[in-house]
Order: structure tokens, then sequence, then C-alpha cells
């Protein structure tokens, strides 16, 4: 449990980089009292109204036979009528997340503007037309095989690329409107802005809800983990945003680390069984990895500028 939940945190902390910087940037254009409202009273929303009720009503939505309530605790329960509903319910969860995350990805790999932490990185970025023919096929092929064994595991994956969608939707118009918002070219007042910056907090929390599933069933450690995480963004957001950015490969990290879970998604969806410390402990690792290849990078340049110090002087 200790495990899960420290690598929920960190998984959540690091897929929510963007998020803070969008919130650190808008919060830059807002009064010193809208901020501290932001800060402070926002968390509550952030950690138990999303990242709280958004897996409890998954949970319930995907295993309605559990009832609203029953699957809050239900991966505790030993009660055996539970235990069949969930297991047999979770591998369509399993799927559409682990569809979800797949896409999410790809799409950062073929399109996105990105600091190349590895080579091939480059490659794929130089081929961004075909991302939508890439993501088609995945879907179709994995749809095929899903057919096979329940229709409803094909559905499942269905919703899951449904979901990012939409999802990746928002997530554009909040860049055009952060955009605007910094260059001054829109009206909204500072209670219209922290309206704003809540939406798109749970837009970018569905990354981390979906993710957790790769952990853990379990709503109140999703709860624990993914709030944890939360906190640690808005920290980050109230100062150190600027240092987090310097590590420039961090990003790579966070979207390495949800193609690994997103595997592991899609192969329990298929009913293998995948050990539950596996996603914890490949995310420290991939995470690990890309923080020493950051840290490496800034000595490197800060090394640099001190040589050009020198010799200006």
């Amino acid at each position: 449990m200790i495990l899960v939940v420290i690598g929920l945190c960190l998984f959540e902390t690091v897929s929510s980089i963007d998020n803070a910087v969008i919130n650190a940037e808008v919060l830059g254009t807002m009064s010193q009292k809208a901020r501290r409202w932001f800060l402070i009273w926002g968390i509550l929303f952030a950690v138990f109204i999303v990242r709280g009720f958004l897996p409890w009503l998954i949970i319930w939505i995907t295993v309605p036979s559990l009832g609203f309530f029953g699957s809050l605790s239900a991966a505790f329960s030993s009660n055996p009528i539970v235990i069949e509903a969930i297991e047999s319910s979770t591998p369509v969860l399993m799927m559409g997340g682990g569809i979800f995350l797949l896409f999410l990805f790809f799409h950062w790999l073929f399109l996105e503007a990105k600091t190349y932490g590895l080579h091939v990185e480059k490659f794929f970025h130089r081929q961004s037309v075909w991302f939508f023919a890439v993501v088609s096929l995945l879907l179709t092929l994995i749809v095929w095989f899903a057919m096979k064994i329940d229709s409803f595991l094909a559905f499942g994956a269905v919703v899951g690329s449904t979901a990012f969608f939409i999802t990746h939707g928002f997530k554009q118009n909040a860049e055009k409107t952060e955009h605007e918002m910094i260059h001054g070219e829109s009206s909204l007042s500072d209670w219209s802005k922290i309206l704003y910056l809540e939406v798109i907090d749970a837009t970018f929390s569905v990354d981390g809800v979906l993710g957790a599933f790769a952990f853990t069933m379990s709503v109140p450690l999703i709860l624990l983990g993914n709030g944890l995480g939360a906190i640690v963004v808005r920290q980050m957001t109230m100062g150190n945003i600027e240092r987090v950015k310097k590590y420039k490969y961090l990003k790579n990290g966070a979207m390495y680390s949800i193609l690994g879970l997103g595997i592991v998604m899609v192969a329990e969806g298929f009913h293998y069984d995948v050990p539950t410390w596996i996603s914890p402990v490949m995310t420290f690792l991939i995470l690990g990895y890309f923080f020493y290849r950051s840290h490496k990078l800034l000595k490197e340049e800060k090394s640099c500028e001190k040589k050009k110090k020198g010799i200006e002087e």
C-alpha cells in the first residue's frame, strides 16, 4: 500500500507539470487575494472533489451493482459477491483507461513540441502526419481481438478513445485561453479565471486518475496518492515552477510512464495477471532515469554559463 501511494503521488506530480505551468502563468495575471483563494481553498476542490469523486464515479459506472457508496470501499471488501463483481468489470475499465493513456502518449510523441530525451523522439515528431493513422490502426486491432473475448471489452476500448479526444479538445481550448490571458487579450474577471483554472485542473486530472487504476482499484488509495500529488503541484505553482521547468526531461519521463501504464492496463484488460508492484516500480525507474538526465543537463548548462562569464571577464 505504501509503495502504491508513493508511486501514485510521484506519477500525479510529474504528469501534472503542464497543469502547474498553466496555473502559474494565469495566476500571474490575477490579484493577490484571488491567488490566495485559489492556492488555499482551491486545493480542497482539486483533492477531494476531482481526485476523490472522479475515480469513485468511474468505478460506480463500471460496476453499478456495487451501488454508489459500496464502490468506495469495494476494493477492501471480503464479500465474494463484491469481489466477483469487481473482477468481472475490471477488464472493461482497464481497457478503456489503457487506450486513453496510449493515445495520450502517441499524441505527445507525434504532435507535441518537446525537448528530445531519446533520439527516436525526433524521428517520430517529423512523422506527425501519421498520428491519426497509428492510433486508428491501434484501436482497430485492439477492438478486433477484444471482440473475440467480450463485446463490452471492445466497447471499453472505444470509450477510452472517445474520452481522449473529448479531453484533448478541452486542453487545446485551455492553451488558447491561457495565451489570451497572459497577453491581456482576455477580459475575464479574477473569479472567472479561478473557475477556469479549476475546470482545467479537472481536465488534466483525468490522465492521473485513469493512470491510477494501473496501480490500484482502491478509491481511498487513489485519493491519498493523487491528493498528495495535487498538493505538491500546488506548492510548485506557488514558487518553484521556474526551477521545475529547468528539468527539461521530466515531461518525457511522465509520458514514458504513461506508455508503460497504458500497456499494463491493456494487458489486464485482456485478462493477463500483472503483479501489483510492476506499475509503481516501473514508474520509479522511468522517472528516476529522466530526472537524472535532466539534472545532468542542468549541471552542464550551468558549467557552460560559468565558462562564458569567465571568458567575458
